[in-house]
């Protein structure tokens, strides 16, 4: 039997990594594609390629070959840090745009027919987040659309991109929105890291009794999800027989940023105090609604948050120490 072959783009990035592995598990043969390689593992992909995805001759090197099915994770991103402050809001729009154009336009020339795009929950307009213990975050509140970055405002642009080529060009598009993906192998330092790997480095750095910096009050609230059950959402959407999405991955586990510093603590067994500074913050509230997900997949994620920072944080303690 004939082994599937996957394009995963993105594939030097920490979704992208993890994804290649997984699909190589399953038995496919995959090219990974990146402007870096992978910061901390060697890629399993059967080809990985070092590419600028911004550039034109880049595809046409890349899509030398038929693929059974192509991830497009590549964008300029990072987290609150990065995201939030508006000073890599050029670079932000710019060059994922350029990727997406790109990705959808080679693509239909080669004959690609399936195609998967990763979006995220910052397209969700700022006015449904201003209650930190009521978000509204279902799929179809995403118009009137008022993102709260100009990230957001990319991603929306490109979700309506590939459901265009979709409607004008045949092309089988899914589309998930992801929100917070942390694990293992994830950036952690740098500026780009997330909350929960900026929490994990942070509680590892410090001595007992010392104290971490939260940016703002720490009553802000938000979902994480483990890598693994991300995947598990990703895969079961390019399975699905009619359903394209856009859909939700996020866990519905809420915490307050200050509780996630608590349960990286309880982990860590280490006991720290909580300095509160100014910093980027980004919307108030934001949780997975999960109903779409469960209606059309039969499935939606359910790992505890407590155990994925069990992994993330003794991954991150291996790395500081």
């Amino acid at each position: 039997m004939k082994k599937k072959t996957a394009l995963v783009c993105g594939a030097g990035g920490f979704i992208g990594g993890h994804l290649v592995n997984r699909l190589k598990k399953e038995g496919y043969w995959v090219r990974g594609v990146d402007i870096k390689k992978h910061d901390f593992e060697e890629s399993v992909a059967d080809e990985f390629v070092l590419a600028d995805l911004r550039e034109d001759a880049s595809w046409l090197k890349i899509f030398d070959r038929p693929f059974d099915e192509v991830y497009q994770l590549a964008a300029d991103m990072g987290g609150a840090g990065y995201i939030f402050t508006g000073n890599h809001d050029v670079e932000v729009m710019h060059n994922s745009a350029s990727i997406n154009l790109n990705a959808l336009n080679y693509g239909y020339k080669v004959g690609i027919k399936k195609i998967f795009y990763a979006s995220s929950a910052c397209i969700y307009p700022a006015y449904n987040q201003t209650d930190p213990n009521n978000p509204k975050c279902n799929e179809e509140s995403a118009y009137p659309a008022e993102p709260d970055s100009e990230y957001g405002w990319e991603k929306l642009f490109s979700e309506r991109l590939y459901f265009a080529y979709m409607r004008n060009n045949g092309m089988d598009v899914r589309v998930a929105r992801f929100h917070n993906i942390f694990g293992p192998q994830g950036t952690w330092t740098g500026g780009k890291e997330k909350a929960p790997a900026a929490m994990c480095r942070k509680v590892a750095e410090a001595k007992k009794g010392g104290e971490i910096e939260i940016w703002g009050d720490g009553l802000q609230t938000r979902s994480f999800l483990y890598i693994d059950e991300c995947l598990e959402g990703i895969r079961r959407l390019m399975n699905s027989k009619d359903f394209h999405g856009p859909v939700n991955i996020g866990s519905e586990e809420m915490v307050t940023i200050n509780e996630l510093a608590e349960m990286v603590m309880k982990v860590a067994k280490k006991k720290v105090g909580l300095k509160h500074i100014k910093g980027p913050l980004g919307v108030r509230g934001r949780n997975s609604d999960n109903k779409l997900i469960k209606k059309s997949l039969g499935w939606a994620p359910n790992y505890p948050l407590i155990k994925g920072l069990e992994k993330t944080y003794r991954w991150i303690d291996g790395q500081v120490n």
